[in-house]
């Protein structure tokens, strides 16, 4: 093993546990927090973000300051990228995939556009993005690096928890990470008896006792008797 590998293992080490924690777990047990917005999703299907957010910000069509952050960001960081919403361009591309891989980092997460998708698979980076685009960028101006900044209607602080998957991206602010996690296990382990009673014949309308429910706000039952 590397030491760039050994540095990214010990850094995710840290969130061992949220390993197998899908982004909309995170999202349910943070009381329905922290869900980026849904038009940011994977480039590929079986793509995954864990780790601890590098954040910057770049001007639209500039990736200068991206170019920084893959320089600077520690083994097992994610690169979190304000660009605007702007997806008209390809400000990351399966080079620079290949420069945050050989860095051990966890991944991108970009408010923008990238390109080289299929190469960026190949190399096996992970790149959840709100676009694709063939069209390139320039390098010309230095935006911010490690700032508080909004990516997809979220604040991200440096050192957040980024959960990405399929599905979509939740960011756990730092102070709660640790906190965070019995919530995380103990809502896995209620769907999954839940989804074995299902499994067995039981249905939703009984366990989520939405008989009651009707009542409750007046709404006559579909079941009832005529």
């Amino acid at each position: 093993m590397t030491m760039i590998a050994e540095q990214k293992k010990a850094a995710q080490a840290k969130y061992i546990g949220y390993a197998g924690v899908a982004s909309a777990t995170a999202h349910e047990a943070m009381e329905r927090r922290g869900a980026v917005d849904s038009q940011i999703k994977p480039i590929r299907l079986g793509m995954r973000l864990l780790g601890r957010a590098f954040t910057c910000i770049c001007p639209p069509n500039d990736n200068l300051t991206l170019h920084a952050a893959l320089k600077m960001a520690l083994p097992g960081d994610i690169l979190v990228c304000n660009a605007g919403g702007f997806t008209e361009q390809g400000l990351f591309g399966d080079v620079m995939g290949s420069c945050g891989l050989g860095r051990g980092l966890g991944g991108l997460l970009v408010d923008g556009g990238v390109r080289d998708s299929e190469t960026l698979a190949q190399v096996g980076f992970s790149v959840f993005s709100r676009g694709i685009s063939i069209k390139g960028t320039v390098k010309e101006t230095m935006g911010q690096l490690q700032i508080p900044v909004v990516i997809g209607g979220v604040i991200v602080h440096p050192g957040d928890l980024v959960i990405g998957d399929d599905d979509g991206v939740c960011i756990v602010p730092q102070a709660e990470i640790e906190s965070l996690l019995p919530l995380c296990k103990k809502r896995e382990e209620k769907e999954a008896k839940f989804r074995a009673a299902l499994m067995e014949g039981k249905t939703t309308w009984d366990m989520l006792n939405l008989e009651e429910l009707l009542k409750s706000k007046g709404i006559t039952s579909p079941f009832a008797k005529s």
